[in-house]
Order: structure tokens, then sequence, then C-alpha cells
């Protein structure tokens, strides 16, 4: 199973915002810590703030927060979101399938419940779970800054 970037970039940008929950962070930010384009990022944050995992303020001063806690952001439900009704295969789509084995196929129900069980152990995950006690991971979305001796 191969995830899209879109949701690459969806778990990538709510693990900021989880690491920052105190204030709004930018989207500049989060392009430049989490190495993603400001167009796709764009994309995703009205995506997630459509969703209701993001609140977002417009203006000078604007930015984004998690809508809800990082401890009730499952990331099985953002998967399933973000993806949408993505093919796993060809076979599972409705309009391009020209495989002809569809009917016979057994690995088709073994491919449908492979994709069930993945959703399942990641409905376990919460946002929380991945960034809380994660030291490398929060000197990477928190750098420290170098305050001067004065």
């Amino acid at each position: 199973m191969r995830i899209t970037k879109r949701t690459n970039i969806a778990v990538r940008l709510l693990m900021y915002c989880a690491a920052h929950q105190d204030r709004l962070v930018t989207k500049s930010e989060i392009a430049e810590v989490c190495n993603i384009s400001e167009n796709h990022l764009a994309q995703v944050i009205n995506q997630l703030s459509q969703l209701d995992y993001l609140s977002t303020q417009r203006g000078r001063n604007g930015g984004m927060v998690l809508a809800r806690p990082a401890e009730q952001i499952r990331i099985g439900s953002v998967f399933r979101h973000v993806e949408g009704n993505l093919p796993l295969a060809e076979c599972f789509a409705d309009a391009d399938n020209t495989c002809p084995l569809t009917d016979a196929c057994r690995l088709r129900m073994a491919l449908q419940d492979a994709a069930e069980v993945f959703y399942a152990s990641l409905d376990e995950i919460t946002l929380d779970a991945l960034i809380c006690d994660n030291d490398p991971l929060l000197q990477i979305l928190q750098p420290v800054t170098c305050a001067r001796a004065g």
C-alpha cells in the first residue's frame, strides 16, 4: 500500500501543530521545517480545516492551530479522510477497471481485508502518541533558538 503525498503532508502538518499547541503556527514556518512546498501545504491546510482537524485564522497575525486536542485525533481517521476513496488497485475502480479477472479474483478480497487491517491499526494511534515523549521529533519540530546572554 502506498500513501499519497497529500496524506504524508497532512500528518507532518498535524504533528507540527501538535508540537506547538500553545500558539498559532504559520504556513511558511511549517513549509520550512517540514520541507513542504507552500502551494501543496495550502491545499492540505484547506482540506484539514474543512474536515475540522484545524482551526485557521486569516490576516496579518493569522495562522492555524489544532481544532481539537491531539489525543482525540486518530491517525486512521486522518488517512481515511485525506485519502478519500482512492482505489487500492485497478479492480477497485468503478469507471477505469479493465481487468478481466475482477469477478473471479481472490486477490481483490485479500487486498480489501489487508486495507481494513491497515486502517484499523492506524485507528489505534493518536496524534498525541506520535509526538509525546518523542524528543528527536520535537527537536526537529521545535528548533531551539539561541538566546543572547546580556
